[in-house]
């Protein structure tokens, strides 16, 4: 439950930088990958852990997207 709360207040955060997502839509990723992260295993974690680094070079590498 606490785990949830957190990605929750996590995931809103984010989407405060993030454009396109809303407040509610960046607290429902917090709470799946919070759920997510609990049912995977460290090698599953660190997978998933090296593929988000992989993503943000990638958006970065593109021009990223414009803030604002």
């Amino acid at each position: 439950m606490i785990g949830k709360i957190l990605g929750a207040i996590a995931g809103q955060r984010i989407a405060r930088d993030a454009s396109g997502i809303s407040g509610t839509h960046g607290a429902l990723l917090g709470v799946g990958v919070a759920t997510l992260l609990r049912r995977l295993s460290p090698l599953g974690i660190v997978a998933f852990a090296i593929g988000g680094y992989a993503a943000k070079k990638h958006n970065d590498r593109r021009g990223g997207v414009p803030k604002g």
